[in-house]
């Protein structure tokens, strides 16, 4: 029975999580109240410090918790460059655009992220290196420090784009934008790694 329970909590704090990253991207960190994210959850507020010890605390498990997902879907993608080619353009995509919800943490999250804690700040870093790792790690096989920079670039550039164009009022503009997007981060992926020092995990 106590083996059970465990299980169960784990459970339902992995739940409260998952609805809790979606929410966050939807509606962002600081308009993501405590009783709503429970309500995602299926759970009432008293709930919440029986998994949790803040909001914050929170907040850096579901960031961690986001791009570890996305992380996984990146590594599911056809190996190589075609992957990149797929994720480069799933991403910049239309159907992204319009659904934060189930899309990238970074593109919804990133400038609420820099008012965190320091520990949702080393939750994101440790998350967005573990993506950058897999694309360096296509882009030079052999090499895959020799290519973090060049990583960091294309992804930082690919976020910066669709936040540009969910910002923008006018559909076709926003269309635009993505479109030279694509073409921009594939030119990038094809550029070759840059002469510059490797992007380092903190220590």
């Amino acid at each position: 029975m106590a083996r059970y329970a465990k299980e169960h909590k784990q459970a339902t704090r992995q739940r409260i999580i998952e609805a809790a990253g979606r929410r966050f991207k939807k509606d962002g960190i600081d308009g993501s109240g405590v009783s709503t994210l429970m309500s995602d959850a299926g759970l009432t507020n008293g709930a919440f410090y029986a998994h949790f010890d803040s909001k914050e605390d929170l907040v850096a498990n579901a960031v961690a918790d986001q791009l570890g997902t996305q992380n996984a879907s990146l590594e599911a993608l056809a190996p190589g460059r075609a992957g990149l080619e797929q994720f480069v353009r799933a991403y910049l995509s239309a159907e992204h655009r319009d659904d934060p919800e189930n899309g990238c943490p970074t593109a919804a999250l990133l400038d609420e992220i820099g008012r965190c804690t320091d520990a949702t700040k080393q939750a994101f870093t440790d998350g967005l290196l573990t993506v950058i790792d897999d694309i360096a790690a296509r882009l030079a096989p052999d090499s895959p420090p020799s290519a973090h920079a060049q990583a960091l670039g294309v992804f930082a550039m690919m976020v910066g784009t669709l936040q540009l164009a969910r910002a923008l009022a006018d559909p076709k503009l926003a269309d635009d934008v993505l479109d030279q997007g694509v073409h921009n981060a594939l030119a990038l992926l094809d550029a070759g790694p840059v002469r510059q020092r490797r992007v380092r995990r903190p220590s």
